[in-house]
């Protein structure tokens, strides 16, 4: 078991602030002051500094948050576990970013289940920072990414490679013929809220071009990849998105790519963990078993239908920005 004043030290680190920390223990100040100053003298290194009014880890403190984290989440899943096998049950509890819950994912989980009938499964879905900090946390064991992650912290594996592209009206004469970026610029462009994976990665592509989202005649913002399609399919604007996102509107000619002369973006998706887990075999099954799944190896892929599972992004991991030809 970890000592609970490792349990103290993450708690402050959640928001860099003794007062919340204290309060969300039922301690009094003092007291987390004091156990801060125990862990302090007893690894003998400084765990914050203050640069100006904001507390901050040091190196060693954050090597020891790190590794606090790793510990705290992997002993509650080691108790769980120990429960588990009285009871004969599994649960499983796996991350997803936007995309992939409602365009990638969804068959392979479906396949994963009818395989293990008595395993439970919660899905968590969101950006790849909530999903991080559920990591942290021990809400969740894994994650299926395509935002940014320290991978110093997280053990990481390609789950596959999205082609990331630009977006029209199927009646619109910019499915016809090359474009650049420049001759975009007249369009409405509709993209998700700042802070979202599809739409933080058309800012740095555009950032290369010296360009802005504002650079576009006109901008709509909306927090729904499902309202954005709609609205590119009656003809209000442009966008830029997954591929796979697009891949039924596109076969069905309600949505045409632009075919663009100066972009060419991969993106990978990842399927990450702690690093440095004791459950690391446990967790390289499942991924194992979902990429499997993907790639058509396990035998019901052709019974299983597609489904939205539901909404939230992420924030771009590794991209592959090819330069001008």
């Amino acid at each position: 078991m970890l000592d609970f004043r490792i349990g103290t030290f993450l708690e402050v680190c959640k928001d860099m602030n003794f007062t919340k920390a204290a309060r969300r223990l039922n301690l009094t100040q003092p007291a987390v002051s004091q156990h801060i100053r125990w862990l302090e003298e007893s690894y003998g290194t400084k765990l914050f500094f203050f640069q100006g009014k904001k507390m901050r880890l040091t190196p060693a403190g954050e090597l020891l948050k790190d590794g606090a984290a790793t510990m705290s989440h992997d002993i509650t899943l080691l108790k769980e576990k120990m429960q588990e096998s009285t009871q004969k049950k599994r649960e499983l509890r796996l991350g997803l970013t936007l995309t992939i819950a409602e365009f990638e994912v969804v068959a392979s989980v479906a396949e994963y289940l009818l395989k293990e009938p008595s395993c439970s499964m919660l899905l968590s879905v969101g950006n790849t920072q909530k999903l991080l900090r559920e990591l942290e946390e021990g809400t969740i064991d894994f994650a299926l990414v395509e935002g940014n992650f320290p991978g110093d912290i997280y053990h990481h594996q390609l789950y596959a490679k999205e082609r990331y592209i630009a977006v029209c009206s199927g009646t619109d004469p910019l499915a016809e013929g090359l474009h650049t970026i420049e001759e975009l610029l007249a369009q409405r462009l509709i993209t998700r809220e700042a802070g979202s994976g599809t739409r933080n990665i058309l800012e740095r592509y555009l950032e290369m071009e010296s360009l802005e989202v504002t650079s576009f005649h006109a901008l709509v913002e909306a927090g729904s990849m499902g309202l954005i399609k709609q609205l590119v399919e009656y003809g209000c604007g442009i966008t830029f998105l997954y591929q796979t996102a697009v891949k039924r509107e596109l076969e069905e000619g309600r949505l045409c790519e632009i075919h663009m002369k100066d972009m060419d973006i991969t993106h990978d998706f990842s399927f990450i963990w702690r690093e440095g887990s004791i459950f690391h075999e446990d967790y390289q099954k499942v991924f194992q078993m979902l990429k499997n799944a993907r790639m058509g190896e396990i035998p019901y892929r052709d019974t299983i239908m597609p489904t939205k599972i539901g909404e939230k992004e992420e924030i771009p991991y590794r991209d592959t920005i090819m330069p001008k030809k």
